[in-house]
């Protein structure tokens, strides 16, 4: 609630009375598809309230570059997806300007790309609500939707992973079939309100829902099918299946969903009850806006409920392909968004702080070995252990004797120098200190007993070490015993260019001593050397 705090300027209240006095306090709704049918009725029942400015966009949607222009500085209230067109007698596809079939940019694509754009203009809303009209044709767990051939199936989306451009006329990537295109567009819509849900709802506060307001059997949708099956369709509806609903009664529903407050919820797919109630016209509308008969048990406000949704629409993985594949077509830029922080200026004194820290350490961590992984971040491939050659154990005894003779030497002269400049530790350290070192004593010769033990075990009669080769077992280097006399002779050469850099180090350690401390350090330096 503190993300919108800042300090007022001249810019900002003129903004704020220039909207004031174009829209006052009504609601703003941008609705697609107003010009006739169901995005039409919906318009006048928002206008009717009173309390909502309709903005209608009508041709806007058919064209990306168009869509990417649709911008406003008053904060969008409520996004209707509505406009839609339906071309199932149709042989071939058609295509828009930008190269898509045309019923699939028009009903999915372009909604992907205008809700991406708008979306930012919704966030200062107090209620700011997406509607994406659906169809129970793209929800395969009816009869309506998975009892008609053809069924809504995106496969594993070919077509728009190809690009979706001419001549890839299907989502899918297969043969073009009109019929199918809107009904894929429905299911795309579905998995769209459920997927924006999942990424912006709680870090927004924008709901999304889709909807279907029932059989509209004499919409303009219908348009470019036989005029037989437009005279008869709407009977069939009306007396056969009881599942017929006039423009009137569908765009009161497509209302409710955008003006119920128990409406604002999100991830829900809003259906009504009941049959419907049709050519009763404006004037039967209810008190408080409500649907005038959409249920045959009691109709009204209170037939809505949440529909279940078929698995098509849940599968959550392949509505993340849509998604990121949809982007790719429209090129659409989605709000990189961030959880909100306080506007305290101690608060962010303090997190800008920690953010350093806390990336400083994790850098430091990042710039050390990765074990198993090459420095070009591949993995390592397994290898099998290689066995010691005679080099590398001749390396192990020379640096067994040096580490034997620097401690002995240098190692204790620091260690003098230590207690005469900073004085001797408490003597709870030392006991610590000494516990922990027998610990160690004892550990040390529990593990020499093991390494005789098992050494008198491997003992060979002439004492040779064979070095194989790495494919075969054939030898390489024979080494003979003599190999110690040869570390002791690195030892001794090493020991010698130790003595010299005693004499630097004692020279540091001296520097800045009393004489009493200095002629000690000389007397035991003498000795040690």
């Amino acid at each position: 609630f503190m993300s919108g705090w800042k300090m007022p300027s001249y810019q900002d209240m003129a903004r704020e009375v220039a909207v004031q006095e174009k829209f006052g306090d009504k609601k703003l709704v941008v609705v697609t598809g107003t010009s006739s049918g169901l995005g039409r009725k919906t318009a006048l029942a928002l206008l009717r309230t009173g309390k909502y400015h309709v903005i209608g966009a009508v041709r806007d949607v058919g064209i990306l570059n168009q869509v990417n222009q649709f911008r406003l500085s008053k904060p969008i209230d409520r996004l209707i997806c509505n406009a839609g067109v339906y071309q199932p007698s149709l042989p071939t596809a058609k295509w828009t300007v930008d190269g898509h079939e045309q019923t699939m940019q028009i009903n999915y694509l372009s909604h992907f790309l205008m809700i991406s754009e708008l979306m930012p203009s919704m966030f200062a809303s107090k209620d700011p609500r997406v509607v994406l009209v659906g169809s129970v044709t793209g929800n395969d767990n009816t009869v309506g939707g998975g009892g008609v051939y053809p069924i809504a199936d995106l496969h594993d989306l070919d077509g728009f992973k190809a690009g979706f451009q001419n001549p890839v006329s299907m989502a899918d990537g297969y043969t073009f079939n009109g019929a199918k295109a809107y009904k894929d567009s429905k299911l795309c819509l579905m998995m769209l309100a459920n997927t924006l849900h999942a990424k912006y709802n709680k870090i927004t506060g924008v709901s999304f829902s889709s909807i279907y307001p029932g059989c509209i059997a004499e919409s303009p949708l219908f348009r470019e099918k036989r005029a037989w099956f437009r005279q008869y369709f709407p009977i069939f509806m009306k007396f056969i299946t009881g599942g017929f609903v006039g423009e009137e009664e569908a765009g009161q529903r497509l209302f409710q969903v955008a003006h119920d407050p128990r409406c604002s919820k999100s991830g829900v797919y809003w259906s009504w009850n009941g049959g419907p109630r049709e050519g009763r016209g404006a004037e039967a509308l209810e008190k408080g806006g409500q649907i005038s008969g959409g249920g045959g048990a009691g109709g009204g406000w209170d037939s809505i409920f949440e529909n279940d949704q078929s698995a098509k629409v849940l599968d959550f993985d392949l509505a993340m392909k849509l998604f990121d594949y949809s982007t790719t077509i429209t090129q659409a830029n989605w709000p990189d968004l961030k959880q909100v922080t306080s506007p305290c200026p101690t608060l962010k004194v303090i997190g800008a702080v920690s953010k350093y820290m806390i990336a400083k350490e994790e850098l430091k961590r990042m710039q050390g070995n990765r074990p198993g992984f090459n420095a070009d971040g591949s993995p390592v491939p397994a290898v099998p252990a290689q066995k010691v050659t005679v080099v590398k154990k001749t390396q192990i005894v020379a640096d067994k004797v040096v580490n034997k003779v620097v401690g002995n030497t240098i190692g204790r002269v620091l260690r003098f120098g230590s207690r005469r400049l900073l004085g001797r530790l408490p003597e709870e350290a030392l006991r610590d200190a000494q516990d922990l070192q027998q610990q160690q004593q004892e550990q040390k010769q529990k593990k020499e007993k093991r390494k005789n033990r098992r050494k008198r075990r491997n003992k060979k009669e002439n004492d040779i070490i064979v070095v194989a080769n790495g494919d075969d077992d054939t030898p390489d280097v024979v080494a003979e015993p003599a190999l110690a006399e040869t570390a002791m002779v690195v030892a001794s050469d090493e020991q010698e260019h130790q003595q010299q850099l005693l004499k630097d180090e004692i020279a540091s350690q001296v520097f800045g001593a009393d004489e009493s401390t200095r002629e000690a350090i000389r007397e035991e330096a003498t000795q040690l050397a």
